[in-house]
């Protein structure tokens, strides 16, 4: 390969004879030779190197850095490793923050609620366990038995959540501090706890409901028409106290429980929960009209 000047080592690289001289003149791409005039004369060596310092840079990697790879002062394997790691920093800043300017602008929140938001999605992970782990501990506290449904109710994000997880993440750990929500929760954790006990032997008023009314529902009967009767029969019959029944399906269908569910299978990664909220209020209508 015969001598390049800057013009053609430029061409040859596809970069601006601006930006090889630039190169030149910080010693990044040092000439082989010079000409008889005293220009700066370049060989393949030269050509590679600039093809390198191009990659890197468009890759984000600041001269100094590409200069000790170029110098052999640091391996181009150690260099990535090192620059992958502070990507995957900056990555994990920036889906924080498009998760809080995201949920900022699907709530219309005020600057109080977004620095709120901030600080829920900048939780380490011991931090949102405790917040969940004291969220729990008021909702099942002092109850036997519900260490399982405990455990389907934790969520775990993810150590590199994607976008739509954290986003979840902030607004359940909102829903999990939220006193009314909490009060909602320990009602249902406790009628619940009654409705098992050994003696009375009462199913849970919500699984009795869904199996019930679902297929009337689904077949489009009207709550209101003597049909729907027989289905308000069934249940009544293997659950008898109905001020208890009623008081317990409203509670169980309160959109604030819904979402929480739906909002951990984001977080947890799992398939969408199944909506109970028609099928209760189904059968709510059809109980106030016998």
């Amino acid at each position: 390969m015969a001598f390049l000047s800057i013009g053609e080592l430029a061409r040859r690289t596809g970069l601006t004879v601006k930006t090889v001289r630039f190169y030149a003149d910080r010693g990044i791409v040092p000439p082989a030779g010079r000409s008889r005039a005293g220009h700066r004369r370049y060989d393949a060596t030269a050509v590679a190197r600039l093809e390198l310092v191009r990659t890197l840079r468009e890759l984000g990697l600041d001269l100094a850095t590409i200069r000790r790879v170029l110098d052999r002062e640091a391996t181009l394997a150690e260099v990535a490793a090192a620059h992958t790691e502070a990507l995957d920093i900056q990555i994990r800043t920036l889906r924080l923050r498009r998760a809080v300017l995201s949920a900022a602008a699907r709530y219309g929140s005020t600057p109080q609620e977004v620095q709120h938001m901030r600080e829920l999605a900048e939780l380490g992970a011991r931090e949102r366990r405790a917040l969940i782990d004291d969220f729990l501990g008021q909702v099942f506290g002092g109850l036997d038995g519900f260490a399982g449904l405990a455990r389907s109710l934790t969520p775990e994000l993810p150590d590199d959540p994607q976008p739509a997880q954290l986003e979840a993440w902030i607004e359940l750990a909102g829903l999990a501090r939220e006193p009314a929500f909490r009060d909602l929760m320990r009602q249902l954790a406790e009628r619940h706890s009654d409705d098992r006990d050994p003696v009375l032997l009462r199913r849970d008023p919500v699984a009795l409901v869904r199996d019930e009314a679902g297929p009337a529902m689904a077949a489009g009967l009207d709550p209101a028409s003597p049909s729907a009767g027989r289905v308000v029969t069934a249940v009544l019959t293997r659950y008898p106290v109905r001020e208890r029944l009623e008081a317990q399906l409203e509670a169980a269908r309160d959109p604030r429980r819904e979402r929480y569910l739906e909002l951990l299978s984001v977080v947890n990664g799992w398939p969408a929960p199944e909506r109970l909220g028609p099928v209760l209020g189904w059968f709510l209508t059809a109980l106030r009209h016998r």
